[in-house]
C-alpha cells in the first residue's frame, strides 16, 4: 500500500493518505505535502473534507428513523415537505428515490458550479437548503420518479430538511446524535458556518488554481449532500459499524444495500442502494461511497462485512477537466491504490483496475465543472 501511496503522489496528486484495516490489523500511511505552498509533508490522521460521504451517514439516520416507524420509505416527500416540494413532484417522488437517486429531481451543482468563476464565489456564499432545492427543482427532470438512476445533490438536500420535520432538530444535530456520537468519531463533524477545517488537516488544491488553498471554504452549498469533515480511520470505523449491523436493525440494513444500477446499459459496472453504493473489484463486491469537493477527494470502500476496508483522501480535484479521453494517470494510479488496499491479493489483475473500478466516481462526478 505504501508503494500505491507513493505512485498516486508520482501520478501529479500533492498528496495521498490512507489507512487500511483488515480484521484487527491496522495500516495507515501518507505520501506527499499536505499543501504546496508551504510544502509540510502529509500524515494519515489529517481531516479532510469527504464530499457524498456525507450521503452514508444521512441515509443512515433516516433509515434508524424508518426503524423507529417514524417515515417511511415509500411515503412521498410531499407528505412530509408539502410546501418545499408541491404539486406532481411532491406527490410521486419518495423518500426511497429521494435515497437512491432516482427521483428525477435535477442536481443543483450543476447551476452553481459549471464555470471556474463560481470555483471561488461558491465557497464564499452562504446558501441556505431551502434554496438549494429551489434551484434543483428548476432545472429540467432527469427521468420520471423511479425511473432510472441520476446522481442528484438535491435530493440529499431535500433529505436533510426532512430529518428536521420529522424530528424537530437541526439535521446536523441528528446525525451527530444518532451515528458520530455513539461510534466515538472524534474527527468527524459538520462545519456549518464554520469555513475552515479544525486541528490538522491537508489543503484543498483545484488543480487548474496552482497552490492557492481552498480548505478555507464555506460548505453550505453542499449542507446534508456532502459537508462533512472526517478523517480515513474514523470512515473505517464508521462503514464498519453500518455493514456490520451496529446501526441499523437487518431489515433496513437490507433497504440501505438494495440497489439500482448506476449505468443500466452495465448493470455489472455497481449499484446505488440508500446513500450507499457496490463496486467491483477482482476480490468481489465492495461497498461504500466516493466524494468529491472543490480540491479533495476521498474514497472509502469495504468488504460486505467490513472485514477489509480501505479509505483514501487526496488533496487535488478537477485534474481532468475532459481534454484527455484515456484514463488520466492519476485516475488510474487511484484506482490501482483503491485496489491495492481492496484487494491486496490481486497483484495479477490490479494493472487492470482502471477498466475493473467505474471511474469517475458517482460524488466526484457530483461535482460537474468540465
Amino acid at each position: 500500500m505504501s508503494r500505491a501511496l507513493a505512485a498516486l503522489h508520482a501520478s501529479g496528486v500533492p498528496a495521498a493518505f490512507a489507512e487500511v484495516r483488515d480484521g484487527r490489523r491496522t495500516w495507515s500511511g501518507a505520501s506527499g505535502v499536505a499543501d504546496l505552498s508551504t510544502a509540510r509533508p502529509a500524515r494519515p490522521d489529517m481531516r479532510h473534507r469527504v464530499g457524498s460521504i456525507t450521503k452514508s451517514f444521512v441515509a443512515a439516520t433516516v433509515l434508524q428513523l424508518v426503524a423507529e416507524g417514524k417515515v417511511g420509505l415509500d411515503d412521498p416527500v410531499g407528505r412530509w415537505l408539502p410546501e418545499l416540494v408541491p404539486g406532481e413532484v411532491g406527490q410521486r417522488v419518495t423518500v426511497r428515490m429521494l435515497l437512491n437517486h432516482t427521483s428525477g429531481i435535477g442536481n443543483y451543482t450543476e447551476a452553481i458550479l459549471d464555470s471556474y468563476a463560481e470555483v471561488t464565489s461558491v465557497g464564499q456564499t452562504r446558501f441556505t437548503p431551502e434554496e438549494l432545492v429551489q434551484i434543483g427543482l428548476s432545472l429540467p427532470r432527469t427521468g420520471a420518479p423511479g425511473d432510472h438512476y441520476s446522481y442528484s445533490n438535491t435530493g440529499y438536500i431535500i433529505i436533510g430538511l426532512l430529518i428536521e420535520k420529522v424530528t424537530g432538530n437541526a439535521a446536523s444535530a441528528e446525525v451527530t446524535r444518532r451515528v458520530i456520537r455513539p461510534l466515538r468519531l472524534d474527527d468527524t463533524y459538520f462545519p456549518g458556518a464554520d469555513r475552515t477545517i479544525r486541528g490538522r488537516h491537508a489543503g484543498a488544491h483545484f488543480a487548474l488554481f496552482g497552490v492557492r488553498d481552498f480548505a478555507t471554504y464555506d460548505m453550505s452549498w453542499a449542507w446534508t449532500a456532502g459537508e462533512l469533515i472526517s478523517t480515513p480511520s474514523d470512515l473505517d470505523t464508521f462503514y464498519r459499524a453500518l455493514l456490520g449491523g451496529r446501526l441499523l436493525p437487518p431489515a433496513q440494513l437490507a433497504q440501505m444495500r438494495t440497489t439500482v444500477p448506476m449505468d443500466p446499459a452495465r448493470p455489472d459496472d455497481g449499484g446505488y442502494g440508500l446513500g450507499l453504493f457496490w463496486l467491483p473489484t477482482p476480490c468481489g463486491a465492495a461497498w461504500g461511497h466516493d466524494g468529491g469537493v472543490i480540491g479533495q477527494i476521498t474514497v472509502s470502500l469495504h468488504a460486505p462485512d467490513g472485514g477489509r476496508q480501505m479509505s483514501l483522501a487526496t488533496n487535488l480535484s478537477h485534474y481532468n477537466l475532459g481534454v484527455i479521453p484515456e484514463v488520466h494517470p492519476i485516475d488510474a494510479a487511484l484506482a490501482d491504490a483503491v485496489m491495492a488496499g481492496v484487494c491486496p491479493n490481486a497483484t495479477a489483475q490490479r494493472a487492470a483496475a482502471g477498466t475493473t473500478m467505474r471511474l469517475p466516481l458517482p460524488g466526484a462526478i457530483a461535482i460537474p465543472l468540465r
